[in-house]
């Protein structure tokens, strides 16, 4: 499939700075009609959103859906547990890794696929405080570099 059947809706960017992410899945999401309108008008928000593994199942809290405006008795709770949809294989293997070396599952964004809603959970581990330091200092660093070829090409 080519690069424009994906459309990018929403992406948790506090995940790349507090975290490590060691892999990535693509999962499907449970919703009805009122969120998938919600958020095709960008209306969705990952920022404190997380995945737990319950019973088998993979479900996705703290994900928030704004109400649809049209949407009246339909509309859903925006902050309401939405389940995810992976093969049973994959999730006993997430499982496996997040029980063994205290891995977390986050949905690093939220996008359409064709016409199917995506998320993509990553599999992600704890920055210490001087990880995130080296980070900052690399992007600095980078963009000390940037404005310095900018200006040299003047």
């Amino acid at each position: 499939m080519d690069n424009s059947a994906f459309k990018t809706i929403a992406e948790n960017r506090k995940v790349r700075h507090e975290y490590f992410i060691l892999e990535s899945f693509e999962a499907g999401i449970e919703l009805v009609g009122t969120e998938v309108k919600s958020i095709r008008r960008g209306g969705v928000n990952l920022k404190d959103s997380w995945c737990v593994i319950e019973d088998g199942e993979m479900f996705v809290n703290g994900m928030h859906i704004s109400p649809y405006d049209h949407g009246n008795v339909f509309n859903k709770d925006p902050m309401r547990v939405r389940k995810l949809l992976m093969h049973k294989k994959q999730i006993m293997q997430l499982m496996g890794k997040v029980k063994q070396e205290g891995l977390t599952l986050i949905p690093v964004s939220i996008y359409f696929k064709g016409s199917m809603v995506k998320v993509q959970v990553g599999l992600c581990k704890g920055k210490k405080l001087h990880d995130k330091r080296e980070d900052m200092a690399a992007r600095a660093a980078k963009r000390d570099i940037e404005r310095a070829v900018k200006v040299n090409n003047r």
